[in-house]
């Protein structure tokens, strides 16, 4: 990723210091997120620092010269909130904090508070759909906008944040999620990384390969994706369902069970989180989304798409935000299964030529719209916007 070409600078000459709180660095959307934009952070002339409970990521942090700090921000016992608050500002006038950004909503009830007390600008990023049945839940909720600048990354997100809470319309931005476009590169993934992937799972050769990536969870659609598959059985194909195999004992056994009652066995395969997802992606001719509720955002599409693979998903969410109709993928009828095979058929029957027309078109989509240079160029302007307010209110204190 290039560096920005504006270095962060305060009037004082100190890097300003930038804290992410998440609570853990495990894999996912939100943590790699945090780990690009504190890579973004350093090489803007910044200190990034990044306070989670920890996980396999933190060794991504500390690679590029940030920070990690271990602390159980994620503990969601009220109780304990008072000395994790106590312990959050002995770091955060440590560590000299200039902004304080959360990204979950445990972190915003114990962090935002502290930062205020503290004069540290506070910025949030709302990653969740942020919907709320009850009184309760809407105020737990809440806590994550009650920053002086709040993020949300898509405009699905902000609309609904907006349908819901007043007042907070000029505090948000929508910054859309990035996808790393060196990293997820057809180019840059050699034949011996896509091999080792297709033998790992045992693919079968010359067959049409259909790829669902996505956690084992019910509201990411495999089962409406199984009924689709079903609508195709005078095509050649084999679906995997990757990241599947992690689910839960009872998850697996009932996927398994339905594709089987629906006459799809021996055409899918069900496989754990993939390392390497550039490679994995290299060997789909269609990449499935299918996902019942509608996605905050939907990483997925971008990676496909940049990878220049085919993608369809359901017309919801943050799909129709990032996925052009029949330019560089397919929605579909959200919930429906006929109108999602019909999509899958269509992907797949792609000849040649097209096929490599479309992937040009999709990837130049994603550089030009959805890269992670993107995506961190306009946070970085946004914490320059807050820095300057910040040292302007200090400035206008200090002279009354």
């Amino acid at each position: 990723m290039a560096k920005p070409q504006a270095k962060f600078k305060l009037a004082s000459g100190k890097a300003p210091v930038i804290v992410q709180i998440l609570p853990a660095l495990v894999r996912g959307g939100v943590e790699r997120g945090t780990v690009e934009m504190a890579r973004a952070i350093q090489a803007a002339g910044g200190r990034a620092v990044v306070i989670s409970s920890g996980g396999p990521l933190v060794r991504h942090i500390e690679r590029f010269g940030g920070k990690h700090i271990k602390l159980p921000v994620h503990v969601k016992n009220p109780l304990r909130w008072p000395g994790l608050r106590h312990q959050m500002r002995a770091i955060l006038t440590a560590e000299d904090a200039d902004i304080v950004h959360v990204r979950s909503r445990v972190p915003a009830w114990i962090a935002l508070s502290v930062a205020k007390a503290l004069r540290i600008a506070t910025i949030s990023t709302v990653h969740s759909r942020f919907t709320a049945k009850s009184f309760f839940k809407r105020r737990y909720n809440a806590k994550l906008l009650d920053a002086g600048q709040v993020i949300a990354i898509s405009n699905y997100v902000h609309d609904l944040i907006t349908s819901q809470y007043i007042g907070v319309e000029d505090r948000l931005t929508v910054v859309h999620r990035g996808v790393d476009t060196d990293v997820f590169d057809p180019a840059a993934v050699s034949q011996a990384r896509i091999i080792n992937f297709a033998d790992s799972i045992a693919l079968p050769e010359d067959v049409p390969v259909i790829m669902m990536p996505a956690r084992a969870s019910l509201w990411k659609g495999h089962h409406i994706l199984l009924d689709a598959l079903a609508k195709l059985d005078d095509m050649r194909f084999v679906c995997l369902f990757v990241g599947a195999q992690d689910g839960k004992a009872s998850f697996v056994q009932a996927l398994t069970a339905a594709a089987k009652s629906r006459g799809l066995e021996g055409r899918f395969r069900l496989t754990p989180v993939v390392d390497d997802m550039p490679a994995a992606l290299m060997v789909a001719d269609v990449v499935a989304m299918p996902s019942i509720t509608p996605e905050p955002f939907g990483r997925v599409a971008l990676e496909a798409q940049a990878m220049g693979r085919p993608i369809v998903a359901f017309a919801h969410g943050g799909a129709v935000e990032s996925i052009q109709h029949g330019e560089t993928g397919w929605l579909a009828t959200p919930g429906d299964a006929d109108s999602l095979a019909e999509n899958l058929r269509i992907a797949l029957s792609l000849k040649p030529r097209a096929r490599k027309a479309f992937a040009a078109k999709a990837r130049a989509h994603i550089n030009a719209h959805f890269s992670t240079q993107r995506m961190c160029d306009e946070t970085l302007k946004i914490y320059r916007r807050m820095l300057a307010k910040n040292q302007k209110n200090s400035a206008a204190r200090r002279t009354t």
